[in-house]
């Protein structure tokens, strides 16, 4: 399973590179059901002018669509940073039976940092939770990104 989680993350990493190409954090997430991807975003807050437009939230809008269902029973959702309050919630609404995410959000986390709650018994679904996958690579990334951000921000000042 490390194995195959690594590949996904891999999906979701890159997905994480074409936000941050498109100057937003590089949040990046896949939703994968039967061995294949139906589901991928990035964050596009900033593009479409949208709080809501979080990666995971367009990975699991896309899979909904792909399965034509909204619940993604079989599914599991990789996400580079572990989802907010809006997005795990949404992982219950759509009934995700797992989430993999690279590093913890200490700010804003709701899987493991401020929150857990995928694993709140009263909820009616919760989801395991797997979490450094890839962390490395991810953090770096993240780091990449507010590092440059940071100097924009001071020569522009």
């Amino acid at each position: 399973m490390i194995d195959s989680d690594e590949r996904w993350m891999r999906e979701a990493l890159r997905e994480a590179k074409a936000a941050c190409a498109d100057g937003e954090a590089p949040v990046g997430a896949v939703v994968v059901h039967e061995g294949r991807i139906i589901g991928r975003g990035h964050n596009q807050t900033e593009r479409l002018v949208d709080p809501t437009a979080h990666a995971e939230m367009i990975a699991l809008t896309a899979a909904a669509v792909a399965l034509e269902s909204w619940r993604l029973l079989d599914c599991t959702l990789y996400v580079t940073v572990e989802p907010c309050l809006m997005c795990a919630g949404a992982a219950v609404l759509a009934r995700i039976p797992r989430v993999v995410f690279g590093i913890r959000d200490p700010k804003f986390g709701a899987v493991s940092s401020l929150f857990k709650i995928g694993s709140d018994e009263r909820l009616n679904h919760t989801f395991k939770v797997t979490e450094g996958v890839l962390a490395d690579e991810a953090k770096a990334l993240m780091q990449s990104f507010f590092k440059e951000r940071r100097k924009v921000n001071t020569n522009e000042a």
